[in-house]
């Protein structure tokens, strides 16, 4: 009975689809899904209306109200300039940036959303061809713009396309604002209510100049320009695997002063259909197997790579036997933490009036490194957009020096808002050099930290659950997890949960409960036991899965000790895994 609720809904909402206003590609596209025997994918495009997550609106493309087209990019873009309308209605004109990736149809949800804001009366600077979405952030603040977008899903597979909404400080948004926007997108009864007509007078097309500037910028967060012309012919691969970062991180490596950059020229090929790999996401192994292969063959030091929108950075380093490693985004955000903090240090820039930010699920070790060099530190939830609140609370009372989360993500700076991997590759060939000048390789300099700070490995792991009823039953997982706290992980005692949907941390060791400071409530369920272990467990905001973080403790006391440790780390890893059931 409630499927064929479900069904008598969703065919209802399609059948709207077919009037008018609907372009006939679209139209053949939802009469193929009606007339199909098979209603799976019809109640995959219908039954619900694509939200803003983590990342913005994000989802497949495809005619429906919960797939990615130019009718919900259009609703959304409507609800937005509504929003922008009411929100600044006393400026004399309203502006906002927009950027897009490589993806199919990015530039053509790109041009369709600046026709919309432009036939609302709103001046649009559109880029004149995909670009990182860290310089999009930039440009918000650089030419003084209300809000801007950008239209991409990241590193999702080829599938997926995304559109990310910004707030005037350059940031992804977050309340009220969020809410507010998806509350006018929601008033959008009708594609008749989306103006598609745009005004040409009020778009204006940028690129170059804003280029410059953004990589002049950059190039003021160098803090070792004399390690960089000691070894300025280091071999470098960089990939920017099919996306956007081809178009200003060689760019900037050679801003840096880096002339011997090798590049992976199947990856340098602009493309949505991501044709060399399965998934453009640096986190996944074979995504930089072109690239370690390129370093072997040419006998590089360092492997770099970004996601399509060049907001993630991806790395491999040389073990102490040659071969290249991939360095995970915990031990990515901890490498450029442990270098600004030093350097500043050593350039006498630590005054005590320094800060740095990572997310709940990002290692602990963080922590290690800011006590122990007197800098302050804050915890945020998962998403760039809090890193950016942290950020904007303390603008003109503190000095940022970084902020990374585990998922491949660092900032290094405060004129952008956003992740960013053109900073980022220009600073990890930085400390690449750094490290050669104090006599160290990048694997040696990462355990070097582990002996300084302690030992700890962390595992990521997705389960992924497809479509509505995934969706449920990553809903009743999380409620398992909830009503069933567990009481130990992998032969450790429960000492701590924190649960963020209702913000009560429950201090088992004391038997005492406690609020926990967040800005927000948030679906997130975290363990610690007695011997160190956290577990972290969140359902993903952009993608059907739901993610857990382990991070286990180890005993490291000599770099020799480094492949003993971590071995006893992974087994570990798995007896955790064991108790999770996953």
């Amino acid at each position: 009975m409630e499927n064929e609720t479900l069904l008598k809904e969703v065919t209802a909402k399609a059948q709207t689809w077919l009037g008018q206003g609907y372009d006939e590609k679209t139209k053949a596209e939802v009469r193929r899904m009606l007339e199909n025997e098979d209603k799976t994918e019809l109640i995959e495009s219908f039954y619900k209306d694509l939200e803003f997550g983590t990342g913005g609106l994000r989802g497949i493309m495809g005619a429906g109200t919960n797939r990615m087209n130019i009718y919900t990019v259009g609703a959304a873009t409507q609800g937005l300039s509504n929003y922008l309308k009411k929100e600044f209605a006393d400026l004399p004109q309203i502006k906002v940036v927009i950027g897009h990736d490589c993806r199919n149809n990015s530039r053509l949800f790109a041009e369709t959303s600046a026709d919309i804001f432009s036939a609302n009366g709103i001046k649009v600077y559109l880029f004149e061809s995909l670009r990182p979405t860290p310089e999009m952030s930039f440009t918000i603040r650089e030419l003084g713009c209300q809000s801007g977008i950008i239209l991409t899903a990241s590193h999702n597979p080829k599938e997926y396309n995304g559109y990310k909404a910004y707030w005037n400080d350059g940031a992804q948004m977050i309340s009220p604002h969020d809410k507010n926007t998806i509350a006018e997108v929601n008033k959008i009864r009708s594609v008749e209510d989306i103006k598609f007509k745009g005004n040409p007078n009020l778009i204006e097309i940028i690129g170059e100049e804003i280029d410059k500037l953004f990589l002049e910028r950059i190039k003021t967060l160098s803090l070792s320009p004399e390690a960089i012309e000691r070894h300025k012919d280091m071999k470098i691969v960089y990939t920017p695997i099919h996306g956007t970062g081809v178009k200003l991180i060689p760019a900037v490596l050679k801003e840096y002063g880096f002339s011997n950059i090798i590049h992976v020229p199947e990856q340098d090929i602009v493309s949505g259909d991501f044709p060399t790999v399965v998934s453009p996401n640096p986190e996944e192994p074979a995504a930089l197997d072109m690239a370690i292969k390129k370093a072997q063959e040419t006998g590089a030091e360092l492997v770099l790579a970004s996601d399509p929108d060049a907001d993630r950075i991806g790395i491999a380093v040389k073990n102490d036997k040659g071969e290249f490693i991939l360095v995970n985004g915990n031990q990515i955000a901890m490498i450029f933490l442990n270098y600004l903090i030093t350097r500043y240090r050593e350039l006498g820039r630590l005054t005590g009036n320094e800060y740095i930010v990572k997310t709940i699920v990002t290692t602990e070790l963080i922590k290690n490194i800011a006590d122990k060099n007197n800098v302050k530190y804050f915890d945020c939830y998962t998403g760039f957009k809090w890193i950016a609140a942290v950020i904007r609370e303390n603008e003109g009372k503190m000095k940022y020096i970084g902020g990374g989360e585990e998922s491949y993500g660092f900032l290094a700076e405060d004129f952008v808002r956003d992740k960013d991997a053109v900073s980022a590759c220009a600073l990890m060939a930085e400390i690449a050099a750094w490290a050669k000048d104090n006599g160290k390789t990048m694997y040696e300099m990462l355990q070097d930290i582990y002996l300084t700070y302690g030992y700890a490995k962390q595992k990521g792991i997705s389960v992924v659950r497809k479509g509505k009823s995934g969706a449920e039953e990553i809903e009743a997982m999380m409620k398992n997890y909830r009503n069933n706290p567990m009481k130990e992980i992998a032969g450790s005692k429960v000492i701590l949960v924190k649960d963020y949907a209702t913000l009560v941390a429950n201090d088992l060791t004391e038997n005492e409960k406690y609020t926990i400071d967040m800005p927000t409530t948030s679906n997130v369920l975290q363990y610690f036991t007695e011997d160190g272990t956290k577990v972290s467990i969140r359902p993903s905001g952009t993608e059907p899965k739901i993610k857990f973080y382990i991070e286990v403790k180890g005993e490291l006391k000599s770099r020799e000790d480094y492949e003993k440790a971590d071995a006893a780390a992974d087994k570990k890893i798995e007896a955790v895994k064991l108790s999770l059931g996953i």
